[in-house]
């Protein structure tokens, strides 16, 4: 499976974990294609830091608008009844708990729950963005993230090596071999995704987790 491939799949089984009426934050990389796989049926409202509420799916191409970006300034649409408002307001929005659900991408995550998704010491720091904000504010936090790196190591690690972006714990992580929640004893294998088997993700997984229920070992 090619990374396109790989990347779509995460963002799709993220975007079953979505309800109608929900306020959503979308990080940048594989977060932003959740846009793409909402549920028939389902209405929720994209929400941008750059202040948009009401993205839409990515746009197709000749019809990109080079004003109309979400935070990562990448191209998107709007719904119809989207409305625009300054970053302040936005920030106030998301530090208020008016988003419901915030989906990140990580570069590490450890054996509690909590995230690295902003610097790679020895690397120049662009900036943290809104996901401290997003850790604080939003109502669940959902990652959306490959298992491993382009060197094939975990990013779902003991112990983060990357500075914390937080130390709010996430509720979801999604990768295109499985699916973990995390509880209050740690991570929780809870789906395993076709085609993988548990040998596998064992293998690719550092950090310590127990199996949810329907999961054999």
């Amino acid at each position: 499976m090619n990374k396109v491939d790989v990347n779509n799949q995460i963002a799709k089984r993220v975007a079953q974990e979505l309800r109608t009426g929900d306020v959503v934050n979308l990080g940048i990389g594989i977060p932003t294609l959740v846009a793409d796989h909402v549920p028939r049926g389902i209405q929720v409202y994209f929400q941008t830091e750059n202040g948009l509420l009401g993205v839409g799916p990515t746009p197709e191409p000749g019809q990109v608008d080079p004003n109309l970006v979400n935070a990562g300034k990448f191209p998107v649409t709007e719904e119809v009844g989207a409305s625009y408002f300054s970053s302040a307001d936005s920030f106030a929005m998301i530090r208020g708990g008016h988003v419901d659900i915030a989906v990140l991408g990580v570069l590490q995550i450890d054996r509690f729950g909590r995230i690295a998704n902003y610097a790679v010491p020895g690397k120049t720091i662009l900036g943290v963005g809104g996901a401290m904000d997003l850790l604080v504010g939003a109502r669940k936090i959902v990652v959306a993230t490959t298992h491993v790196t382009k060197d094939g190591k975990p990013k779902i690690v003991s112990d983060c090596t990357y500075p914390l972006s937080g130390t709010r714990k996430v509720d979801l992580i999604v990768t295109e071999y499985a699916v973990f929640s995390v509880q209050e004893e740690g991570l929780v294998l809870e789906e395993i995704a076709e085609g993988t088997t548990l040998a596998e993700v064992q293998r690719l997984t550092e950090a310590p987790f127990q199996l949810g229920m329907g999961i054999h070992s």
